[in-house]
């Protein structure tokens, strides 16, 4: 009993990350016919936090399934530099689809998901608090298709970066 129900809950976690970009397309495809509203979000999630945790609770009330765009390696480095990312895109994949709220994860190598918000077309998209509407990747197309383009609430002393700064100042003994 309780080997058929972990092999079940297996299956349906790689089911959230181990789809190519076509393959979760497809998915998407089949929520939308069945009348579902897809929320897109994006980002690194190299080390996750709180501030995650809140932003992605956030952003599934917004709508019936959340979509997760995730930056690459190389994508992580341009963005945050050397030494970035902590943890490799796959078990950033891995942490990330095993939050409940998170339906889909979807890796993108682009320095914006751009390209992939337009081949979702979500009817929501977010973004954390720290990025105005405006300075949104995605927001004007999303709008003009009739969609919806929020800031959510940023979560203020909560990131990669200042967890990474606190490793190291423990390790430093300061």
């Amino acid at each position: 009993m309780i080997g058929n129900r972990k092999n079940k809950l297996l299956v349906r976690w790689k089911e959230k990350f181990h789809l190519s970009t076509e393959e979760a397309l497809e998915v998407v495809d089949h929520w939308r016919s069945k009348g579902e509203s897809i929320v897109f979000t994006n980002g690194c999630f190299d080390l996750l936090h709180i501030g995650h945790i809140q932003y992605l609770l956030e952003a599934k009330s917004l709508g019936d399934r959340l979509v997760l765009g995730i930056n690459t390696d190389e994508s992580v480095r341009k963005l945050k530099g050397k030494g970035r990312p902590v943890n490799p895109l796959d078990d950033r994949m891995k942490m990330i689809a095993a939050l409940w709220m998170v339906d889909l994860v979807i890796p993108f190598e682009e320095d914006t998901p751009k390209e992939l918000i337009q081949k979702i077309k979500p009817d929501t998209l977010v973004k954390g608090g720290d990025y105005p509407i405006d300075q949104i990747v995605g927001a004007e197309e999303v709008l003009k298709s009739g969609g919806k383009v929020f800031s959510l609430g940023f979560s203020e002393g909560y990131s990669s970066s200042i967890m990474i700064e606190r490793i190291i100042k423990i390790k430093n003994n300061e």
